[in-house]
């Protein structure tokens, strides 16, 4: 596999070697040693899949305080334009973003550190999304914030309708207006 390195430290796409032939193709997925020997240090303790159809947007979401969640993200059906933005406390980098289109044929898988919010705009009907965090998930520190505040400046690609979310996607806070995320909380 190769690790590729975004623009926010912590943030990076892991390729996977595929191995295809003429009865399809093969992957490790996930080895826990070989990730940790490329420096993605996270213990994950729960998956969690998802099923879109394009248009979809779901997310800029975290987990606050004890219950924050590292991701390791990838598509196995479809394609999405996956973000992460860093919403540290006292970072260099708060309020930027880093983006990766994943797709079932590229196999990239995405990798986001505790402190980013996360989403991701689905681009073709049936996608299938698939996650790994390090942390289980606890409904009252669920957190959002705004997919298209314009202080992000996230350039969302034309997904041919309007962006579909959730009830609760559409009120979501904008930068301005979040708790940044400490890993002291």
């Amino acid at each position: 596999m190769e690790v590729l390195e975004k623009e926010i430290p912590g943030v990076c796409v892991v390729v996977p070697k595929v191995f295809r032939d003429a009865r399809g193709w093969f992957v490790e997925t996930y080895n826990a040693a070989r990730y940790k020997a490329a420096g993605i240090m996270a213990d994950f303790v729960q998956d969690n899949e998802s099923r879109s159809m394009r248009g979809v947007v779901r997310g800029l979401h975290w987990q606050a305080g004890p219950h924050a969640q590292a991701k390791l993200v990838r598509v196995l059906r479809g394609a999405v334009w996956d973000v992460a933005v860093d919403i540290r406390r006292g970072s260099p980098t708060f309020g930027r973003y880093v983006a990766e289109r994943l797709t079932a044929e590229n196999a990239r898988q995405f990798y986001i550190p505790r402190g980013f919010a996360h989403g991701f705009a689905v681009l073709e009907d049936d996608t299938v999304f698939a996650y790994k965090c390090d942390n289980l998930y606890c409904p009252t520190a669920e957190r959002g914030l705004r997919f298209d505040d314009p202080a992000l400046g996230i350039p969302w690609p034309d997904l041919g309708v309007p962006p579909i979310l959730s009830e609760k996607d559409t009120h979501h806070p904008g930068l301005a207006e979040i708790e940044p995320w400490s890993a002291d909380e």
